[in-house]
């Protein structure tokens, strides 16, 4: 269920790093939700320079890398979670792509079992012991 997309301005420096800010991704995922790295997916778009605006101007023009990253949550897990995935992507952008911490932005995205899709089927059924583990802990808590 891991996913993260990153929104880079196409450039060399981003390019050139491409792959070990997805590995990064990776295992920032899969150390944080302790999860089978095969389950996880890390994407790049990338966007022109003169398509991408930060602080009023295009990055064309002021040539701020100011990359934007998206990932997807079970719903259920524990906030701590959240918080140390958002953290360590944006960690990982400022040290992979050398940007300014203060021009990294980045959603969360909880989504409910029921409407992830694993196989075709619905994640509540698919991991369903997982799911259940989660809401006994979080019950527990």
């Amino acid at each position: 269920m891991p996913v993260v997309t990153f929104h880079l301005i196409d450039n060399e420096t981003n390019n050139a790093k491409a792959e070990a800010l997805l590995q990064g991704a990776c295992a920032l995922y899969a150390e944080v939700l302790d999860a089978p790295i095969e389950r996880i997916r890390a994407f790049i778009t990338l966007h022109r320079a003169e398509h991408f605006l930060v602080h009023g101007q295009l990055c064309s023009k002021n040539g701020v890398n100011s990359p934007f990253f998206d990932f997807i949550i079970m719903n259920g897990r524990p906030i701590e979670m959240h918080n140390r995935l958002m953290k360590g992507f944006t960690d990982l952008l400022v040290e992979v792509l050398g940007v300014r911490r203060d021009d990294v932005r980045g959603i969360c995205r909880r989504v409910e079992p029921e409407d992830w899709c694993i196989s075709g089927e619905p994640a509540s059924e698919v991991r369903k012991a997982e799911v259940e583990a989660r809401k006994a802990a979080a019950a527990n808590a």
